[in-house]
């Protein structure tokens, strides 16, 4: 398992304050656009240094023949209850975050000092019932759920989609916080890079000649966690769950090997083939728990370009994309994206890092 502590030889400590950039609250984007692909593109090429603006439609352009596409097929659930402690009369929300098994979830609660050990809760009028068993790192509570019937049909009826905390509008539409290719669920965050893509533009990807493969990512509310540490290698970064199948790893190796680049669209996506790959490149299948923390200084070993949205200052998002196209372009890229006024984060546009 890769950690922080890998990557710090030979660099330069960076602080959390040196990736932090100006935004104007209005151009965080409250909803997604009509249509996935009208989005905005900025193109970002490390080698000229040349900014350029498209839109998501054009893609193919940009992608060759004999590239691929590694996207992460994760499907967000709807982890967001709304209930009450046995006693009281003011609500708790509880977020979904880990599944540990045995109906045994880590959990987010709101107010935290409600639900200290032994806090029995109650949903939907005790169709669904949780007892909080213990409390972990982060403050995050251990709640064992009692229910008739199948958990995630219960959480459709009950639950609602944790939208993250800069999004202030609902959602009129939940299948916009949907990938169109989600399928695996377990998610309490969407892979928002992939919510640009239509089936139209993936048949136009296909038909090119780019290969279009899945791995799995399930991305929690770490995502949104600050980083507190002034010394951004104090921080520590949250698990997640992956999977990569063989068939997948097998095209990813073909690709590169045939001369082809690889590139993840989102973080997670890279994140997940940069933790799998060895030093020499190669993809291995497999499933575990990841916490990779890439900032300036990594070597990436899997990933050629990266799609991705714009992402919070001093975050550790910023930190990855920093590494992949240096701290400098990317602050020179995101003050283009600002004074062009491109919309920022979950249902903003995107940005290709060529």
């Amino acid at each position: 398992m890769h950690t922080q502590l890998e990557f710090t030889q030979g660099m330069n400590i960076m602080k959390r304050s040196d990736f932090a950039y100006y935004l104007p609250e209005h151009l965080i984007a409250q909803h997604p656009l009509e249509r996935r692909d009208a989005s905005r593109l900025l193109t970002c090429n490390r080698l000229t240094g040349e900014i350029g603006h498209r839109h998501f439609y054009e893609l193919p352009e940009l992608i060759n023949p004999g590239d691929c596409l590694v996207m992460n097929d994760t499907r967000v659930i709807p982890a967001r209850l709304i209930g009450e402690r046995e006693g009281g009369i003011s609500p708790i929300e509880v977020v979904l975050l880990v599944d540990r098994g045995d109906d045994l979830w880590e959990c987010l609660t709101r107010p935290g000092r409600k639900t200290r050990k032994g806090t029995k809760l109650s949903f939907g009028n005790g169709v669904l019932t949780g007892t909080v068993e213990d409390i972990v790192k982060d403050g995050n509570r251990l709640i064992r759920f009692e229910y008739d019937g199948i958990f995630l049909e219960i959480l459709e009826k009950l639950g609602t989609m944790p939208l993250p905390p800069y999004i202030k509008e609902k959602l009129s539409d939940p299948e916009r916080y949907q990938t169109v290719y989600s399928k695996n669920l377990g998610s309490a965050a969407a892979p928002t890079a992939g919510l640009h893509f239509t089936p139209e533009l993936l048949k136009k990807l296909k038909d090119r000649g780019i290969s279009l493969e899945y791995l799995t990512l399930h991305v929690g509310l770490g995502t949104f966690r600050p980083v507190k540490e002034e010394n951004i290698t104090d921080h520590i970064m949250h698990s997640e769950y992956f999977s990569i199948s063989e068939t997948t790893a097998e095209v990813i190796n073909k690709a590169r090997k045939s001369g082809g680049r690889v590139i993840p669209v989102g973080t997670t996506s890279c994140r997940t083939l940069e933790t799998v790959a060895d030093e020499n490149g190669i993809v291995h299948p497999g499933s575990g728990w990841t916490d990779i923390f890439i900032y300036p200084g990594y070597k990436f070993k899997a990933t050629d370009a990266l799609i991705t949205n714009f992402h919070l200052p001093e975050s550790t998002l910023m930190m990855l994309v920093s590494a992949l196209a240096s701290r400098d372009f990317i602050m020179k890229a995101y003050e283009e994206a600002v004074k062009e006024e491109y919309r920022f984060f979950s249902f903003g546009d995107a940005m290709f890092i060529i």
